[in-house]
């Protein structure tokens, strides 16, 4: 695989509409992707000491972070609805290689900040809900 560009890791939030368009976030200066499994242990007795995991159970789950300066673009405007109202939208990120992760996410936090000689930032997660696909 070869090294891609941070700066090509993008997040996109859709538009609500049928079929879903997505826009960029903009001023995003850092994008975190986190994919988390839980484990099922089903150790046995005859495991001879060794933990055994059973493959594909557990839930699993997707977390997105991101920090940016402000820009006022409708992208911001969109996540700040959805975090106000708790409305589970689509989101994609992408990636230089041209590949995709595509699913709905809650905005489970939404952080702004703005020093006095300094610009608007904002930090934001999401969280998934129901399967995320990667295409």
């Amino acid at each position: 695989m070869a090294v891609e560009k941070g700066s090509a890791f993008l997040l996109k939030v859709g538009n609500g509409a049928a079929p879903v368009a997505y826009a960029t976030v903009a001023g995003l200066r850092t994008t975190q992707l986190i994919v988390n499994g839980e484990t099922v242990v089903v150790t046995t007795k005859e495991s001879g000491g060794w933990r055994e995991l059973l493959s594909g159970a557990g839930v699993r789950h997707v977390s997105v972070a991101g920090a940016g300066v402000f820009t006022g673009s409708a992208a911001e405007t969109r996540i700040r609805a959805n975090a106000l109202t708790g409305v589970i939208d689509d989101y994609r990120l992408s990636f230089e290689s041209g590949e995709t992760m595509t699913g709905k996410f809650l905005v489970s936090r939404l952080d702004y900040a703005g020093d006095f000689n300094g610009e608007r930032s904002y930090t934001l997660s999401l969280e998934s809900s129901g399967a995320v696909v990667a295409a």
